[in-house]
Order: structure tokens, then sequence, then C-alpha cells
């Protein structure tokens, strides 16, 4: 199918699919006139890629992930490599966390002292 099909398929734009093709996450033949034919799989693959990255993952993540023929998250039992990847991940997510609340909590502060400084100037 051509890029434009799988696009529509899989609702991921062309110019996505062409950066996964780039970072090594898809791959496809060309035809005599140069155009992209992707194979039906590549629907399922782009699917993995978008879930993969909406867990956060890179790129490099992922392309490592494929490597070690590991596929769907779903679909398989154990894996030490994906379990580092995502242990890695929820770190840096409760990091974050961390330094939302933090930062919140900085603020809610800044707002006090500027509020009662408000109200003790004289009028």
């Amino acid at each position: 199918m051509k890029i434009s099909e799988l696009s529509q398929i899989s609702q991921v734009s062309a110019r996505s699919i062409r950066h996964y093709e780039q970072k090594g996450l898809l791959e496809a033949d060309r035809l005599d006139n140069d155009y992209r034919h992707f194979d039906t799989s590549a629907i399922e693959r782009v699917k993995m890629i978008q879930l993969y990255l909406k867990l956060g993952l890179t790129t490099d993540q992922i392309r490592a992930l494929f490597k070690g023929e590991v596929s769907s998250p779903d679909d398989y039992e154990y894996c030490e490599e994906m379990l580092s990847i995502y242990q890695e991940k929820l770190s840096h997510v409760d990091g974050q966390i961390a330094a939302l609340h933090e930062l919140k909590r900085l603020l809610e502060r800044q707002i006090s002292l500027t509020i009662k400084k408000k109200n003790q100037v004289p009028v």
C-alpha cells in the first residue's frame, strides 16, 4: 500500500510515517517510480509505534525493542528489556510529578505572599 493509504488506515500523518521510516522503526519497499510501498503489517507496526510513543518511549527505545523482536506490549509474558525501559520511564515520570508538586508549592507560597503584601498596602 502507498503511504497515503497507510496514513488513512492508521490515522497517522504521512509525515510521521516518513519520520518512523527515517528512524528505522518502519520499512518500506521502493517501487520503480520511487514511491514507498508498505506491507499490510505496517498498519499494526504504526499502531505499536504510536502506543509506545504515548507511553513516553523515545524512538531509540522503540527501535531497540523492535530489534529485540518484542511486538505489542500485550503480546509477551515477560521481557527484561521492556521491564527496564518501563521502570526507567516510570522513575522519570515520578521525578516530573515531584518537580511539579514543588513548583505548585512555590507558586502557592508566592501567591499567598503577594496577597498579604497587597492587603498591607495603605490606601
